[in-house]
């Protein structure tokens, strides 16, 4: 079968299309041919070598597809063949059949096109855990998020006005401000100002009544961190995802116990392989908010599977918005068939 190979660890071209064994489905697996598959940033930190979990050379990258099982293996009684699926893993997602583990198997609502499927994952389990976990996020709080314009930060803008709650999107340029009003942001806070540890809490304060926020997504890191810091209100709740701007910060104490705020991290993969009841749970509520018209996610951009390499460089170059998708030649031919048209793309988006 064809997949995406990564031999040595390097920049997005290192990942190429090739030959790869054909998966069989083990004890408590199954196996799923691939219609679609979400890239993100952990994708290119993997390619590259730098994520925290590393596969040993040559692997497979991809962290979450959506397809049909064609079978299961040994002990397996809750999928069957035909099934629709999206799938969460470590690795190995990028090709047109995997193996998986039959607890990582989301089931998809009728009529969503395995193009959102794959793009309703990592990212919104990410955001979903950051806010209602981790922030205990309450409806009427302010969050202001980071890199709102990206994977996880477009989940976020959508999950938390979702839950009736005010929402400023932090971003870097004109076009990514206007892509997180049309999401929903009730403000946007221009990280391209200088000094940010004041900058960014000014304009906090400008969007929101001259009060802080309650929670902040943090996704970038550098001084974006610092000054989301200093724009935090009284008691609080800063959840650190990433940092996709390169720089990781470092914190003093004492600022935490003056303002009475608290920071916290989240690492998404823990919650598929310590609590994945707890990911079935958060992946059913973000179906239901899909089925009620409550999030669409921004699929912006859908490349055939050989052109992961393309995809993966538009999310390193950070000139990606919202989610881009890998369509395999089984997806295609099905949605093709079913006559369901791609995502209209993003003016502006090259």
């Amino acid at each position: 079968m064809k997949a995406i190979v990564v031999e040595s660890y390097g920049p997005p071209e290192a990942a190429h299309m090739a030959e790869w064994p054909e998966p069989a489905a083990g004890v408590g697996e199954v196996r799923v041919d691939v219609h679609a598959m979400g890239v993100n940033f952990p994708d290119v930190l993997t390619v590259a070598g730098r994520y925290q979990n590393l596969p040993g050379l040559p692997f497979v990258p991809g962290k979450e597809a959506a397809g049909r099982v064609v079978s299961a293996g040994p002990g397996v009684r809750q999928w069957r063949p035909g099934d629709r699926v999206m799938v969460q893993l470590e690795c190995g997602a990028f090709s047109e059949s995997v193996t998986v583990a039959a607890e990582h198997c989301f089931a998809m609502p009728p009529g969503l096109p395995m193009i959102q499927a794959a793009a309703l994952g990592l990212t919104y389990q990410t955001a979903w855990f950051a806010l209602f976990d981790r922030a205990r996020l309450r409806p009427g709080e302010t969050v202001l998020v980071t890199g709102a314009a990206g994977g996880v930060g477009s989940a976020a803008v959508q999950l938390a006005k979702a839950a009736g709650c005010r929402v400023l999107g932090a971003v870097s340029s004109d076009e990514k401000a206007a892509f997180v009003r049309a999401l929903g942001a009730d403000g946007v806070v221009d990280t391209r100002r200088g000094n940010l540890r004041e900058t960014i809490r000014d304009q906090v304060r400008e969007h929101n009544h001259g009060e802080g926020a309650d929670v902040v997504i943090e996704s970038v890191g550098g001084e974006v961190f610092g000054g989301c810091l200093r724009a935090l209100a009284w008691s609080g709740r800063l959840i650190i995802v990433g940092f996709a701007g390169g720089e990781i910060p470092m914190v003093k104490a004492n600022y935490q116990l003056i303002k009475h705020i608290s920071i916290s991290g989240l690492h998404w993969s823990d919650y598929r392989d310590r609590f994945p009841e707890r990911m079935r749970d958060a992946q059913a509520k973000i179906f239901r908010f899909w089925r009620n018209g409550r999030l669409v996610p921004p699929v912006t951009r859908v490349y055939p599977l050989a052109d992961a390499a393309l995809a993966l460089a538009m999310i390193a170059d950070r000139r990606a918005l919202g989610k881009l998708v890998l369509e395999s030649a089984c997806g295609r031919a099905e949605r093709e068939r079913a006559e369901i048209a791609l995502p209209d793309p993003v003016e502006g988006v090259s």
